[in-house]
């Protein structure tokens, strides 16, 4: 199996942003790091040298002390999935390892603790849409559309629909895969693949909104938050409540939850701990 390696992101601030990437860039904005696929001519599509960059990126920026990620793209689409050219020319042993670095960037989405919100302008397919539902939020364009083209191709969408089916569920999942149709924007928010779809012009205040609300609060405790709810989804319910009922107990003697409860019980604004 090949290693997979990062290349960090050369700056004082861990997650401060702008690198010397070729196929991404990383920009901070006050307690937002926008990280944006740049790859345009070739519709963003996830090669392993791209992948490799976003995988450095979300692991950079996670040990920095930004609040929030915003995944965004260049170009008239957020994302094609997988660079054919890159899979064509690969063994099974090949292809297996560009997919284990393709799952290593999904997983680094969820445990990095920052929120992590999807900003979807265009278009969104195959691994592209994988990437859209394991980000912990989304806001998407109205414009926008998401597919797992595979159904309707010859390489069926296998790992992409791995994270869309534990955000839309069975029967939704089962039609956008075995048809490979486009999903517009509105349906994919009442789906729950998005949280939102807006008028295109209202795209970046709907994601700039999104992330105030989410990021608002002790960031200790929101990562912790984070970490034990992608612990718990998709678990039976006594064992969820197992993971949660430890997690939450040890965290209620946290400083941030000392914190909480005396500024609530005082009357007064919490003063976080950094």
């Amino acid at each position: 199996m090949t290693e997979i390696d990062v290349r960090p992101i050369a700056t004082d601030d861990p997650g401060a942003g702008d690198a010397a990437y070729e196929h991404i860039r990383v920009e901070r904005s006050g307690d937002t790091v926008t990280i944006t696929m740049a790859r345009a001519a070739r519709r963003n599509s996830l090669s392993e040298d791209h992948l490799r960059e976003l995988l450095a990126a979300f692991l950079e920026t996670g040990r920095g002390n930004a609040k929030a990620i915003v995944l965004a793209a260049d170009g008239p689409v957020f994302s094609a999935g997988h660079d054919f050219a890159d899979v064509a020319a690969r063994d099974v042993d090949g292809v297996r390892d560009l997919l284990r670095l393709c799952t290593a960037v999904m997983q680094a989405i969820e445990s990095v603790p920052q929120v992590v919100v999807a900003r979807v302008h265009a278009l969104a397919t195959a691994a592209g849409c994988q990437l859209v539902a394991s980000c912990d939020l989304a806001v998407a364009a109205q414009s926008a559309g998401f597919a797992l083209p595979g159904g309707k191709g010859g390489w069926f969408c296998h790992t992409p629909a791995v994270p869309v089916a534990r955000s839309i569920g069975r029967k939704r999942l089962m039609e956008m895969a075995l048809s490979g149709d486009v999903v517009d924007a509105t349906t994919a928010a009442d789906w729950g693949l998005v949280n939102y779809a807006v008028p295109d012009d209202e795209l970046d205040s709907a994601v700039a909104e999104l992330v105030a609300r989410t990021t608002r609060g002790s960031a200790s405790a929101k990562a912790l938050g984070k970490q034990t709810l992608y612990a718990q989804l998709d678990r039976p319910e006594r064992d969820a409540y197992a993971v949660a009922l430890e997690v939450m107990a040890g965290a209620s003697q946290s400083d941030a939850a000392k914190e909480g409860m005396a500024a609530f019980l005082g009357k007064r604004p919490a003063v976080w701990p950094s």
